[in-house]
């Protein structure tokens, strides 16, 4: 027996998330699927670095199973592949050791958010793009994003629909807001991530960005404790998890 490492990107548009559920096609199932027919009908279970919303997208998700296949790795890739509907890729597969996990090993992880800055939609990037018609401060928004680097407890910005029973405290290495044309690119880079924590953290900006609070606010969010302090929360289609980090 042998555990597999995958790096996958997926379109999350029509999924109803990444993790299993009883209320409609999920990533997770998919993958399975893919390879119990791999296994001749077997179940083979696949543990991925974090569960994914609905709507939303991946570039770097990382999974783990374990198989008692002998393929070479570059056909693993490919068999995988040919088995998956075309919104989900594998982008590499590689053997690690038996105590490897894909989510409890993971010690950081890079999502980016996309805005479609303009008066007009972009009709063809509805799915990955969050359309806001709003003039926006980069200036502010920036400003904004320095009070959540570092150690802080992120309650205010986590949904009240977590299951997390623990610390919400987390670390942000970087938080910034670029602007390429049209488009405006969030990236949060950190520890770990709560439920809902980027797309609040977008919808705050967002209202720093419109005048409608001060970047110091921020400040006064985190102090809070309480979800109702923070900004709405981003819808989910802008959001894409790009990569998980490991130590080697």
């Amino acid at each position: 027996m042998e555990r597999m490492r995958c790096v996958i990107q997926y379109d999350g548009t029509k999924y109803a998330g990444y993790q299993i559920q009883p209320n409609g096609i999920t990533i997770q199932e998919e993958l399975e699927k893919a390879l119990s027919k791999m296994h001749k009908g077997r179940k083979v279970k696949v543990t991925a670095s974090g569960r994914t919303d609905s709507g939303v997208h991946a570039m770097g998700q990382v999974i783990h199973f374990d198989s008692d296949l002998t393929i070479p790795y570059q056909n693993w890739k490919r068999a995988l592949t040919s088995l998956l509907p075309d919104d989900i890729h594998i982008s590499s597969v590689e053997g690690v050791s038996r105590d490897f996990h894909a989510r409890y090993d993971a010690k950081g992880k890079e999502y980016r958010y996309f805005v479609w800055n303009e008066r007009e939609p972009d009709v063809f990037n509805r799915y990955y793009r969050y359309h806001v018609k709003a003039d926006l401060d980069i200036g502010r928004m920036k400003t904004a994003c320095r009070y959540l680097l570092g150690e802080h407890d992120f309650t205010s910005f986590c949904s009240p629909k977590t299951d997390i029973k623990g610390s919400k405290v987390r670390t942000i290495h970087e938080a910034s807001v670029e602007k390429e044309g049209s488009e405006l690119v969030f990236t949060f880079n950190g520890s770990g991530f709560l439920y809902n924590m980027v797309r609040i953290l977008v919808g705050t900006l967002l209202e720093i960005g419109r005048n409608e609070r001060e970047p110091d606010d921020i400040l006064n969010i985190l102090k809070a404790k309480s979800r109702d302090a923070a900004g709405k929360t981003a819808p989910p289609q802008g959001l894409f998890l790009w990569s998980v980090f490991y130590e080697e």
